[in-house]
């Protein structure tokens, strides 16, 4: 992609309103060294902008409800406007619930009880090595946004099931129209919206010939150094890239960035390991094939037996606290001395202890509300190794 001229906040024409669209694929920040989260706040920052879009409808923000896998929103846009000027602003329309239920079958916001290992309303991971290179700017290039204005152009071949393109022009209409009528409030000022990049192609060919409107590409605006990129890089973003790719269905995947969560973890940790930390780094060592299982197993023990452990992670993503999953990672709502467990019940497993570590998994559910506890024996399975497993008395 070429590059751009940059244009300063202050060149924004006063009667109209400069808006830069970036396309994101959502949460791909916690797996893309280039899109990490501290790309997105320092380009906040370098940006200056007075208004942010974010995805969601109006209705659903006002309670601070957010769709599960905007990493984006929650991890990174919310956290920087707490600190900053802008007027967050939602703009995307769902359906009614009625009309879900009648078009799908389904609550699109609601995940099954046990969700499924992938797929949709399934956890979220990146099985296509092609995501490890996805570049902040790349939904300025015209290459990015052609698979999803083809898509939008070409009815399914039945028309009883050309429901969920259908939808999508309608829902992305009316993100445009929002995103209109923002605009219309912040002549003279420098908008971002921040969606899907799905959505913006035709979020542009709506908004180009409104005479209000200034549409450039996000890259006009400016990249952040390096250094503004680490400065901005907090310890929650540090937590969730650190969970997302060493705890969640991730790692399952192998697609890994492992000299970046190399990096990452050592700055996690710092001078003086946390149990948090350890635990991060236990599993690490075995994903890497730097600590054998017997190992592991033992740090698991000494973690799980440590008082400390007995606290959140520093992020974990989850939206319903009910439940013992997040949208990355089966068993995302335990506190660092219970997925310490969790672990070492896995590490178990993959030894052929399976007697043994069903009795750890059983001890802890013993210590969890129903709900979770059969959320943890439905997941169990996903703890096992795939193949046959010699057993070890």
């Amino acid at each position: 992609m070429a590059s751009l001229p940059h244009l300063a906040p202050a060149q924004v024409p006063q009667d109209r309103a400069r808006i830069a669209i970036l396309g994101v694929d959502h949460a791909a920040q916690l797996v893309a060294e280039k899109d990490q989260p501290g790309m997105l706040a320092a380009w906040l920052d370098l940006v200056r902008p007075a208004a942010v879009c974010i995805e969601r409808p109006p209705e659903q923000a006002s309670r601070q409800d957010y769709y599960e896998f905007t990493y984006e929103v929650q991890g990174i846009i919310l956290p920087w406007a707490a600190s900053n000027p802008a007027e967050i602003c939602p703009i995307d329309w769902m359906p009614p619930l009625d009309d879900q239920l009648l078009g799908f079958g389904v609550d699109l916001d609601a995940p099954p009880e046990i969700r499924k290992p992938q797929g949709f309303q399934g956890f979220l991971a990146f099985p296509d090595r092609k995501i490890l290179d996805w570049n902040f700017f790349a939904a300025d290039d015209p290459a990015t946004l052609a698979p999803p204005l083809k898509w939008a152009a070409d009815p399914a071949p039945r028309a009883d099931r050309d429901l969920p393109r259908r939808l999508y022009l309608y829902r992305t209409f009316m993100q445009a129209q929002r995103i209109r009528a923002i605009a219309h409030k912040h002549k003279g000022e420098t908008m971002v919206v921040v969606v899907g990049y799905f959505h913006k192609g035709d979020i542009e060919a709506i908004l180009e010939n409104d005479p209000a409107i200034e549409l450039v590409p996000a890259a006009r605006l400016g990249s952040p150094d390096a250094a503004a990129v680490q400065a901005a890089t907090t310890a929650e973003h540090r937590a969730a890239i650190l969970s997302f790719n060493l705890l969640g269905m991730q790692a399952a995947t192998g697609v890994v960035n492992w000299g970046w969560i190399d990096r990452i973890l050592a700055e996690f940790t710092g001078a003086d390991a946390s149990p948090e930390a350890q635990l991060f780094r236990t599993r690490y060592g075995v994903l890497t094939g730097r600590m054998g299982l017997a190992d592991a197993a033992r740090a698991y023990q000494a973690i799980a037996d440590d008082a400390r452990s007995a606290k959140p992670f520093s992020w974990n993503g989850v939206k319903d606290r009910a439940r013992i999953d997040s949208f990355f990672d089966p068993f995302g709502n335990l506190d660092v001395h219970e997925r310490a467990r969790v672990e070492l019940a896995r590490t178990l497993f993959a030894q052929g202890k399976d007697a043994r570590a069903q009795r750890t998994l059983d001890t802890l559910a013993a210590t969890l509300s129903p709900r979770k506890a059969l959320q943890l024996q439905g997941y169990t399975p996903l703890l096992k190794p795939a193949g046959p497993v010699a057993k070890t008395p």
